[in-house]
């Protein structure tokens, strides 16, 4: 299984401790400002294997990779999300949902990150996105077009970090999810 992480170059710090928690982590690095392309750079380098996508704006949790695949042995053929920040995790926990919300970090079983990519393609020709934004929207719309569930996996296993977006200064750096714990510092 790959692991697939989306960068931008300015955020070296975290490219490190991802690099240095994760060793065989791949890195998928923004080359145009877009975090759209990123994205489907990202899930071309994925193929058609299982893989866990991920952004470097992240912490993740001890034993992030172990427990990861815990998760993943009990659904190998469902797109799961290892990061929420929803009321919901605290009262329902892990679920069923087919909003998808934040890249933070999801895996994509086998032959879905193509599928992705292929939807992706004909969505951005639809949907004309700004550079950079919609790529969560994107794979919410994925599931809808679908009618298919993903599942949400509490608490989250990673966790984002208190900083600006490198796409939307704008957008809150408040982004955190309320079930996260056991940091990998």
């Amino acid at each position: 299984m790959k692991i697939i992480i989306k960068a931008v170059p300015q955020r070296q710090d975290c490219i490190d401790y991802l690099s240095r928690h994760l060793p065989d982590a791949l890195f998928c690095m923004d080359e145009k400002q877009d975090a759209m392309d990123t994205l489907l750079r990202s899930l071309e380098m994925a193929k058609n294997e299982p893989c866990i996508h991920m952004e470097e704006d992240i912490i993740i949790t001890k034993d992030f990779l172990s427990k990861a695949i815990k998760v993943i042995t009990t659904k190998p053929f469902n797109v799961i999300q290892f990061f929420s920040m929803r009321k919901k995790d605290i009262e329902v926990g892990s679920r069923w949902d087919r909003n998808f919300l934040m890249n933070q970090c999801f895996y994509a079983p086998p032959q879905y990150s193509g599928q992705i990519k292929d939807f992706a393609e004909k969505w951005i020709i639809l949907n004309k996105p700004d550079k950079g934004h919609g790529t969560d929207t994107m794979i919410r719309d994925f599931f809808k077009a679908r009618r298919e569930d993903y599942w949400i996996h509490c608490p989250s296993l990673v966790d984002h970090r208190v900083m600006k977006s490198a796409i939307d200064p704008r957008r809150s750096s408040k982004r955190q999810s309320f079930t996260f714990v056991d940091p990998v510092r």
